[in-house]
């Protein structure tokens, strides 16, 4: 019986020559710590935005808050399951024959790390297109960008991930023990079946193509922004543009440099045929600091909002010396601001109503 095809068989093939050894000590720190500071940051995060979801409920900036809770509930869900099955795992002494004879535990292990790492790329995606439209298009987002279209848009992005997840158990592909026996994936160890190599490619493209959605987006939403900023020459929508910037630049650097590592060393595996060059350390590295996207999702997404920006440009104009202008703007709404900007600036007598505004002023 061919060994791939084979669900009882195919997660204990790597057992038979392990060419990886890690201390259990550090490793089950690690795994402990990633776990526990997800938990309490997307935890954290979760009460920010429930509180922020009632305040804004009827608004357009509600939209962004429902994508956001469905980012940092995955992560949540993505710290808790898997962190609990790589600590029990440790715990058996990487044991699998032992609690593993069915490879059940290796399935479930295999695509929760699919479902929750790909996940978290595609919310991150929808929320940049999302913040995109509503910036460049704020009237369309504001009329047909309900919570209902919302909810039925992060219904579908969990689907299709769960889909991804689940095509090898559907094609009765059963996911590998890795050489660290410390989590299951793809088979990643003398790759050679199309099959298998198909696999670690749709995950790194998916990957791949979620983050590049997201620079694009981000990207456009930030020259918006800035255009915007530049042709109006308002200051109440200058505390808005530079929560905005911070956030997106924040966002694409978190994201770019997390995940590449992964997703670069999975593609490196499905191009090459037979064994990979890339090292079981490599993959641990590369896990690890995908692992850390999801704790610092929330650090982003939620924790750099205006108030945070507000006390530390007051801080480090302090230290500098420079004069602290009043900063009575960012007690406005942002998302307010930027749908007003961006209406007046899309309107046909956008341009009279800038060029009139000196005069009045200096009328004034």
């Amino acid at each position: 019986m061919n060994s791939s095809k084979s669900p009882g068989l195919a997660g204990f093939g790597v057992l038979k020559n392990t060419t990886c050894h890690t201390e259990k000590k550090i490793s089950v720190f690690f795994s402990i710590i990633f776990m526990t500071v997800g938990i309490l940051s997307n935890s954290l995060a979760i009460v920010i935005l429930m509180k922020a979801y009632q305040r804004f409920r009827q608004k357009s900036k509600a939209s962004f808050l429902l994508l956001a809770s469905g980012l940092v509930v995955t992560d949540l869900f993505g710290h808790l399951i898997n962190g609990a099955i790589a600590v029990f795992v440790y715990a058996s002494d990487k044991d699998w024959i032992r609690f593993n004879q069915s490879n059940i535990l290796c399935s479930v292990f295999g695509i929760c790390m699919v479902f929750f790492g790909l996940c978290p790329l595609f919310l991150g995606s929808v929320m940049a297109v999302e913040r995109c439209i509503g910036v460049t298009k704020p009237i369309f987002h504001s009329t047909k960008m309900t919570s209902r279209h919302v909810k039925m848009m992060l219904t579908m992005v969990c689907l299709f991930a769960v889909l991804i997840a689940l095509l090898p158990i559907l094609r009765f592909r059963a996911y590998q023990i890795q050489a660290s026996r410390t989590w299951c994936f793809y088979k990643t160890e003398h790759v050679e079946d199309w099959e298998d190599r198909f696999y670690l490619l749709l995950f790194s493209c998916l990957g791949f193509l979620a983050l590049a959605i997201s620079f694009l987006c981000n990207a456009v939403t930030g020259i918006t922004l800035l255009r915007v900023k530049f042709k109006s020459q308002q200051r109440q929508g200058r505390s808005h543009h530079f929560e905005m910037i911070i956030q997106l630049l924040a966002i694409m650097c978190v994201s770019c440099i997390c995940w590449s590592p992964f997703l670069v060393a999975m593609a490196r595996i499905g191009l090459r045929e037979g064994h990979s060059e890339d090292t079981c350390e490599t993959l641990l590295f590369a896990l690890r600091m995908a692992t850390w996207n999801q704790i610092l999702d929330p650090w982003v997404y939620i924790l750099l909002r205006k108030a945070v920006l507000r006390n530390l440009y007051k801080i480090t104009s302090g230290c500098c010396g420079v004069h602290v202008m009043n900063l009575h703007m960012w007690e406005l709404s942002s998302i307010k601001n930027s749908l007003k900007v961006a209406a007046i600036s899309e309107s046909p007598g956008s341009s009279k109503q800038i060029n009139l505004q000196p005069l009045s002023s200096m009328g004034q």
